[in-house]
């Protein structure tokens, strides 16, 4: 519980810091791909923090750590980022967080294998937004080769992390294309809310 009041706190301390984004030479959509980048990577943080609250000691303890890891980096750079190029965190941060554990938690509850599903269902979301961002760029006419070179290995980190859980056989869960369809939708449309809010 300390920690989680920690958690928030940071949350909202790093909000605080932009209350508004001042005038900058940056396209507009750079300044909103942060900052969903940055909400997409802090859920899922939570999400694999809340896999490992349930399965650390199971046979996947291993491999969700080996992600959970790289989520954090991931997580870490967008925070540079965002002071980097001024741009204001989604007000929904802590929501983000609390979905995100949520999330991780309540699927790793019905089992390693639904816990995978899971990765699955939001690596795959993450990597097609992904590489619409790349395409987006790719578009500009001074393309920002540091922000390109960072969401292409993301990318590439996502989409490991994808076929490590079809690995590990998330596709025999119970019910697996009910569960991921929601998990997708659910995905997406937080994506679409955290580029604006």
């Amino acid at each position: 519980m300390k920690h989680n009041f920690k958690s928030i706190k940071s949350n909202f301390n790093l909000i605080r810091q932009f209350h508004f984004e001042p005038r900058s030479s940056y396209p507009v959509n750079i300044k909103s791909m942060i900052r969903v980048n940055l909400a997409g990577e802090a859920g899922a943080n939570k999400i694999y923090a809340g896999q490992m609250a349930v399965l650390s000691n199971s046979s996947y303890g291993s491999k969700i750590k080996e992600m959970w890891e790289q989520e954090k980096h991931h997580k870490a750079k967008f925070e540079e980022l965002i002071n980097t190029y001024r741009v204001r965190p989604s007000l929904l941060l802590p929501l983000w967080n609390a979905l995100g554990f949520s999330l991780g938690v309540g699927t790793a509850l019905l089992g390693p294998k639904a816990a995978m599903a899971c990765t699955v269902a939001v690596e795959s979301v993450i990597v097609q937004h992904y590489n619409d961002q790349l395409r987006d760029l790719m578009k500009v006419e001074k393309i920002d080769e540091e922000l390109l070179n960072i969401i292409k290995k993301f990318r590439d980190d996502e989409q490991e992390h994808h076929d490590i859980a079809i690995e590990c056989k998330a596709e025999e869960v119970f019910l697996y294309d009910f569960l991921t369809k929601i998990i997708k939708t659910g995905s997406k449309c937080a994506i679409e809310i955290a580029k604006i809010v």
